[in-house]
């Protein structure tokens, strides 16, 4: 078997917030990492400062991943220039990587890192919602996309090939009008109450409230993806465990799969059992050493 037909028999590896095993998530650190792993793609979460710049953040608040507190909405991206987004992690920088006041990354910057891997590159980005700006985050990452020459008929920019997920079926929706439905993922997952509530410090009734709402919404998200509206399947791996049935007709009706987050030796080997074609990851070095193991053995 050729190198060439290895990597078309495996599945697709995205590096989940970069390598975020390895550094905190979503930093220069951790992308520069993923691809230096060999990661086929990279994977991210954006959000928009109050002065509409597009940062890679998974949280709408501030309290986890950095040394600042609050809804990044609030913040102007100067402002996040002076907050600390990696000692949390405790993992050493190499100098090479960059410094601490570095660590932060908006889209454009992500960008520049990707345009300098010197190879075809992935770039799966996640609109996060709920969002105070609504659609107009999509309106503002596709308006950042097409400044630095992304193509929308193609969703290429250079050597990047980018697609788009979220869970908001809304955002689905609105993103299926300006990009092709093969560069659109519908991101499913089980709704859980409690930790939901957990999650965001919600009330018994609030946090109820906010679930039904979840509910709803992946009831249409398993629509869309039952009736082909997006061209890319995204379940979680506990998704993919738990609803096998449903799975497999959305592998047979041609839906094409990116499976989130896959970090263990048998979640693995159970995406290449389905058929899996891409896997997200916080460990692409390991998973991509036990694909190419695998690869290997077969040829």
């Amino acid at each position: 078997m050729t190198t060439d037909e290895s990597v078309a028999a495996r599945p697709m590896v995205y590096a989940h917030r970069g390598s975020s095993a390895a550094f905190a998530e979503h930093t220069r650190a951790a992308y520069l990492q993923a691809i230096a792993d060999g990661a086929d793609g990279v994977e991210c979460d954006i959000h928009l400062t109050r002065d509409q710049q597009a940062v890679l953040l998974h949280d709408a608040t501030l309290d986890r991943t950095s040394d600042g507190t609050g809804p990044v909405a609030d913040r102007t991206l100067e402002d996040l220039r002076q907050l600390d987004f990696s000692s949390w992690k405790g993992a050493r920088i190499p100098d090479e990587y960059g410094g601490r006041s570095t660590q932060l990354l908006t889209l454009p910057e992500l960008l520049d890192l990707l345009q300098a891997a010197g190879r075809e590159i992935g770039l799966a980005i996640e609109l996060k919602h709920p969002s105070p700006f609504q659609l107009k985050l999509e309106d503002r990452v596709l308006e950042v996309l097409t400044a630095e020459g992304w193509d929308p008929a193609t969703s290429r920019l250079g050597n990047i090939a980018v697609s788009f997920m979220s869970f908001s079926p809304d955002s689905v929706k609105h993103l299926l009008k300006a990009v092709p439905s093969s560069a659109v993922c519908q991101l499913v997952d089980d709704v859980d109450v409690e930790e939901i509530r957990e999650e965001l410090g919600l009330g018994a009734l609030t946090g109820g409230a906010l679930a039904n709402v979840m509910k709803a919404a992946q009831t249409e998200a398993v629509r869309i993806l039952d009736d082909c509206e997006a061209g890319l399947a995204g379940p979680g791996i506990n998704y993919v465990r738990g609803h096998s049935r449903t799975i497999r007709r959305w592998l047979t009706s041609g839906r094409r799969f990116r499976v989130w987050t896959v970090d263990s030796e048998n979640d693995v080997a159970l995406c290449q059992e389905l058929g899996i074609h891409e896997i997200t990851t916080n460990w692409p070095a390991q998973v991509l050493a036990q694909l190419w193991a695998g690869s290997r053995s077969l040829g």
